[in-house]
Order: C-alpha cells, then structure tokens, then sequence
C-alpha cells in the first residue's frame, strides 16, 4: 500500500501530521494523526478550582502526553491514554464517561460486580458536570504545549493556579528526550571561565539542525555572577538566550520596587531568575514564576517578552476568542506600551531565592526610585524551592543514629 504524510497546522494548537494509508488489494484504509510541534522548555501544570458551570465551559488544549486529574473522586487520565484535543473541561468529564461505558456491556455478562462498581462511578462523574460542589482539576503536561483558558485574560485568574517545572530524567524519557551528558572538570583544572566563552553542539530547537550554544561566566557589577546561555542557528535565524544564577539561594528571599517616572528607566538592566514574579499594580498584571525563564536584558526587553506572552495566548486570537476579550487584551497591550514612556507605574519583582537584580543607576549611592527589601520566605516558598527537605549540616551524624 502507500502511506501519505501531510503537515499542517491547526489554527491556535499546533502543528500536526496527518498519515494516510490505503491499500488497492482490499481497500483497506487508515488515517492517523501525530503532534509536530516542539516541545517546550519546562512542563507545565494547571490547577483549576471548578465552582461554577461557567468554569465547565473554559477551552482546554490537552496533548497527547498531558495527564488530567480529579483529586476528589481519586480520578485519573494517563499520558498518552488519547489523542491530542482542543475540547472544554465538560468535553474531558464526557470522554471519560464515553470511554468507561464503551465496554459496559460485556463487563455486565462477565463480572457483574466490577460492571457495577463502574457504573457508580460513571454516576459520580456526571455529577461533576452540576457542580452542585467545588472539585479540583489538574492538567499536567511535561512538553508544555497544553493550555487552560483564563477568562479574565490579560488579569490574574484566582481560580488557575499555572506551574512551571523541570522535567524529570522519566518524563524526559517519555518524550523520547535524551539526557544531558556532562562531563565531569578535572579538579585540579586551572583553566578560569570568567575570560573564556565556552562552546558546544547542539540541534536547533525550532528546525532541529545541528546548532551551537555558547556559555560565558558574567559578574553583575553590585550583584553576583551569572551564567548566561546563547543558541543561535544558522539554518533558520533562531536565536534564544538563558540566564542561570551563579551563586548559591540567599537566607532571604528580596523584593524590588521600582517607580518607573521617565523614559531612561527602560534602559536599566534585568536579571530575572527563574523564581522571579513579576508585578505592575497599576494594569493589574501579575507573572508568575518560571512562566518566561531566566532573562538577563533590560527593562524594556523584559516588558516587551511580556507582550509578546500575552499575545501568543491562544484563546485571545482569531477565531478563539470573543469581541469582548479580545477588546479586553487591546486595551492592556495599549497601556503595557504608555508604561514605556507616557504613564507612571511600579514594575514590582518578587524571588524569593532572592536571585534577582535590577540596575541602581545612581550605585554605589542610594536610588530614589528604587527599592529593595528583604523577607523571611514562608513554608511554602521553602517547599517550591525544595529547602524544607534539604539539609546540609549534621546529616552525617542522623544517618548514623538511623542505623
């Protein structure tokens, strides 16, 4: 037979291959589907508090290695349990209630008792579909391509909590991703990496050609040192950078305010760490953690990746979207843009690794405009950071006790 690949696009999702087979002989025939896009940085996890029928309604964009889970009925959808879908929360609850009792029947000949125990459960998920109680659900992507509507778009939505996270070594695998090898320094090495760029191969994330990544050690005047990453490709033009921290996570996590009153305040450098929000009370706009990576640019090039996010919001475009919201995200887009010469506003960063820095061009002297305070991290912040559980001192001796 012959099999027929075709790559396209579906509008506001992604890229797809479609695979046709047909066969002259018995004209037998066959058509699948394969996701083509690329697979993000960071995976990423959605946290939505269902409380209404209008939350069964938001637009979700689940991939084929996303998980859903309903924590209350102790519910669960594998990876790569089915296809890729752009579908709402109720069209999740009705595939799963479709999948349940497609094979009902026969599980009532042979094993009444399971047939039973399913169809109680069946009768709990369509429950859900009332909302006569809040319940919780949680779509968990590690290729980060999947989406949750936010209503309230360019706002903070209360009820969606978005995490970003690093992948690990299994859920690589299950992506096919191979690991990073890295080789260990010889300790007695004196080779020093602040005056040297460091190179390596590496493939194109976008056209997937051999490409080169360059690492250079940088000390921030007033800060700390830092690492930054570049990529560039000479097949496509793709050019993307990376920021890590240096240095080791502070005793206090750091809140930095700055009054932006004149034009130069866009030229004022920006290291945003990975566990760096970002906050403008005046457009009441808030960006979580981990949402644009580490970036080491300015001001302005901080708050145009911002615009840049917010439009590639696929349910704020084209067909996706209503008159409404669409009106809604002009209308931020127009003031994000006054912030960068007409309108006064605070740009707020909170890390609570306390990782990140913003320019004081009056150093070594006090800035007026700006303002840095220091903060106890709550529990909560030491348990994201992974802190609570890391102990560095006196281990040796507990280990010992314990055997």
């Amino acid at each position: 037979g012959v099999t027929r690949l075709l790559l396209t696009r579906i509008p506001f999702f992604k890229e797809i291959i479609v695979s046709s087979f047909s066969c002259d002989s018995c004209s037998w025939s066959n058509t699948e589907i394969q996701s083509a896009g690329r697979i993000q940085e960071q995976g990423v996890r959605y946290t939505l508090a269902v409380a209404s029928r209008q939350d069964m309604n938001r637009e979700v964009v689940k991939t084929d290695c996303a998980s859903a889970r309903i924590p209350e009925l102790d519910f669960e959808i594998p990876a790569f349990s089915q296809k890729g879908v752009l579908t709402t929360i109720e069209g999740i609850i009705d595939r799963a209630v479709a999948g349940l009792e497609q094979d009902q029947p026969a599980r009532r000949v042979m094993d009444k008792e399971v047939a039973r125990k399913i169809d109680e459960f069946i009768g709990k998920l369509r429950q859900l579909k009332e909302v006569n109680s809040p319940f919780t659900f949680i779509l968990d992507d590690p290729s980060g391509n999947s989406f949750v509507e936010n209503p309230h778009a360019p706002q903070r939505d209360e009820a969606l909590v978005v995490t970003h996270y690093r992948r690990s070594p299994q859920q690589s695998a299950m992506l096919g991703l191979e690991g990073e090898e890295v080789d260990a320094k010889p300790p007695d090495a004196a080779e020093d990496l602040r005056d040297e760029v460091l190179q390596f191969n590496t493939n194109c994330p976008e056209c997937n050609a051999p490409a080169s990544t360059n690492m250079k050690l940088v000390q921030i005047p007033h800060f700390k040192e830092v690492i930054i990453m570049a990529t560039n490709c000479d097949s496509c033009g793709h050019r993307t950078n990376e920021v890590k921290s240096g240095g080791a996570i502070e005793p206090q996590g750091t809140r930095i305010t700055l009054r932006i009153t004149d034009p130069s305040d866009m030229t004022r450098d920006i290291l945003k760490s990975e566990t760096c929000s970002v906050e403008i009370p005046e457009l009441e706009f808030e960006l979580g953690m981990g949402a644009l990576g580490g970036k080491f640019t300015t001001l302005e090039g901080l708050l145009e990746d911002i615009r840049d996010l917010v439009e590639k919001n696929p349910f704020t475009l084209g067909d996706s979207s209503t008159p409404s919201r669409t009106g809604k995200l002009q209308e931020f887009l127009g003031k994000l843009q006054d912030v960068k010469g007409k309108t006064k506003a605070h740009f707020i960063m909170d890390d609570p690794a306390g990782n990140s820095y913003l320019q004081n061009v009056y150093a070594p002297e006090e800035d007026p405009e700006l303002r840095v305070q220091r903060y106890e991290r709550t529990f909560e912040q030491n348990e994201e950071l992974g802190l609570n559980d890391m102990k560095t001192e006196g281990y040796e001796t507990e280990a010992a006790l314990g055997r």
